[in-house]
Formats: C-alpha cells, sequence, structure tokens
C-alpha cells in the first residue's frame, strides 16, 4: 500500500542534517498521535539500564508494535522527536543513530532533544511520533 507521507528537501538548508525538513501527508489521511514509546519491557521493567543506544533500539521496536497496532508502519510516520535524558551530546548522537537506522530512507522530520529527566525509573530514551495512512 503506498504511504501518504511525502518527504520534503530543500535545496537552500545544509544537507548536513540526516532527516528531510518536511513532510506532508494529502487531505483525508489519518493521522495518528502515538503516546512517547518507552524502553519498557513487556513485564514493565526498564531495558538497557544505562545504555541510551540499547534503550532507543528498544523504544524503536515498541514504536513499531504500537505503529502495527493502529494500522501502520515505520513507513507511515511523518516525524519523530527522540528525547534523550543527558548532557552529553555523545549520548544524544548514540541514540539518534539507533533511530536512525530503524527508518533506513524513510529519513522523516526529527528534533533531537536532551532532557534532564524522563518518566520510568532508569529511563534515558523516549521516541515520539506522528504517523499519516491513507483511509
Amino acid at each position: 500500500m503506498p504511504s501518504a507521507v511525502s518527504l520534503l528537501r530543500s535545496p537552500s538548508l545544509s544537507d548536513v542534517a540526516e532527516y528531510a525538513y518536511a513532510a506532508t501527508a494529502p487531505a483525508g489521511s489519518r493521522l495518528i498521535f502515538l503516546a512517547g514509546s518507552c524502553p519498557l519491557n513487556a513485564d514493565g521493567t526498564t531495558a538497557g539500564i544505562g545504555d541510551h543506544a540499547a534503550q532507543a533500539a528498544v523504544c524503536v521496536e515498541n514504536m513499531k508494535t504500537a505503529l502495527a497496532d493502529s494500522g501502520a508502519g515505520i513507513a507511515d510516520v511523518i516525524s519523530t522527536r527522540v528525547l534523550v535524558a543527558s548532557t552529553q551530546q555523545a549520548d544524544l548522537v548514540s541514540a539518534w543513530e539507533v533511530v536512525r537506522d530503524a527508518f533506513g530512507d524513510h529519513d522523516v522530520p526529527s528534533t533531537l532533544l536532551g532532557v534532564t529527566v524522563l518518566g520510568y525509573d532508569h529511563q534515558l530514551v523516549e521516541i515520539e511520533c506522528v504517523a499519516a495512512v491513507l483511509d
């Protein structure tokens, strides 16, 4: 099924960013707003304690599950926001690389933020996303 999402790149802006600068979805698309995907195991414990990349990987898998349960897939994501509890840029990059690799060629507009704390014990990463599907 074709994706409702069109990624837009700006020739006027730097090509260093590893994502499209904007995305659109046509009128009539159904938007899906996912809660932040957290690095939680099925039993509610936090996965990958102390490891930003490991937590990002679990967040991505949980995000894919929530997308599937909503009738969407990763190619339907129109934007992401990646939250990383750290003051170190290297930790943000470690989490981002996992997210970027998971999206592959579907390099949606994304924001990467360092935050002071996240909601669960030992949580270091959370991924928010919006998806669009054709009805």
